[in-house]
């Protein structure tokens, strides 16, 4: 039986390869709505981005840039999109 690898689509930057990685390891998620990315808060997702940043690096990135860049998206995205409304317990 034939087996081939799925290819992971090509991202022109950093950011966009990290956020793609994190999206993978079901780190992130996107609001079905409004399409902001969330942080699911999930320590074994994060810990598994970090392993696919080291493992699978883009050509010409270093280690240490590769883990920075999904550190910095991890770091610039929130818990909640910011166009949804307030859950109801939130308002208490």
């Amino acid at each position: 039986m034939l087996m081939t690898k799925q290819r992971r689509p090509a991202i022109r930057t950093l950011p966009g390869w990290a956020i793609n990685v994190l999206k993978e390891a079901g780190a992130i998620r996107e609001c079905e709505e409004h399409g902001w990315m969330q942080d699911r808060a999930d320590p074994h997702a994060r810990e598994w981005a970090f392993d696919i940043a080291r493992r699978d690096l883009p050509e010409g990135v270093s280690r240490e840039a590769a883990e920075a860049a999904v550190r910095d998206v991890l770091d610039s995205i929130g818990d909640i999109c910011p166009e949804c409304p307030p859950d109801e317990e939130d308002r208490r």
